[in-house]
């Protein structure tokens, strides 16, 4: 390796120290590290050390499995309102919330053009960069390694999901105007991207005399409900 490409080496496991810091863990593999840090454009899409896609697979999984235990485990609820829970605590947005307390957007390896498009505080990025963190943590220091880093990030979040009404916050929302006679809320999609087998969907949902508010989700339902959710939050 030259001299150069030693340099390099040695900026890139920085940011795996910097995470180690913040996380108050130590990676047997910091190569495993490195990848759940590299997105898909770093390096022009061709670097040869993969991308984070893989690992953020498995965390996906790994993140739903706990999840679902610890709704079963805490709440007595039914089926039903148990699922509507646990997609609350495992979409892109939350994800995206843990990633940005830990400080994970400034650790991430992307191109120049990606980090100038304000990367680093995409929500789509963060929630895929947690889901890979999770899934090295898994990997690297097996189910009590991120069972703990779940119990810290998830289960405060988790408390608040559980003590908030069951009601879809579309339901909510629509009781809320037409309780208040400001007739039904209209949504409008204001943005599609993405490949046709993994869309992204930018909705806003608009309150006459209220505001409007933007939810970003997989399908349209989901956007939808994260709109009607952030307006709710607006408005009371």
């Amino acid at each position: 390796m030259n001299s150069a490409n030693a340099q390099l080496e040695a900026q890139r496991y920085k940011r795996v120290e910097k995470l180690e810091e913040r996380l108050g863990y130590q990676f047997g593999d910091r190569a495993l590290a490195m990848r759940a840090l590299r997105h898909s454009s770093y390096g022009d899409g061709k670097n040869a050390g993969g991308n984070n896609e893989r690992l953020e697979f498995l965390g996906d999984r790994v993140l739903g499995l706990m999840t679902a235990r610890a709704l079963f485990d805490y709440s007595s609820e039914p089926e039903g309102t148990l699922a509507r829970r646990l997609n609350a605590l495992v979409r892109k947005e939350m994800c995206a919330k843990i990633a940005r307390k830990i400080g994970l957007g400034d650790c991430l390896l992307m191109s120049g053009s990606e980090e100038r498009q304000g990367g680093r505080e995409k929500t789509s990025i963060l929630g895929d960069a947690c889901e890979a963190l999770i899934a090295a943590l898994y990997l690297d220091g097996g189910m009590e390694t991120v069972q703990a880093f779940y119990d810290q990030h998830w289960l405060p979040e988790l408390a608040i999901v559980v003590s908030k009404s069951a009601k879809d916050a579309k339901t909510i929302l629509q009781e809320l105007a037409m309780a208040h006679a400001r007739g039904l809320p209209h949504y409008e999609v204001t943005d599609r991207s993405g490949p046709d087998h993994d869309p992204i969907f930018v909705i806003n949902v608009t309150v006459t005399g209220i505001g409007t508010a933007t939810g970003t989700g997989k399908s349209k339902r989901d956007a939808e409900r994260l709109a009607a959710q952030a307006l709710i939050d607006i408005w009371t």
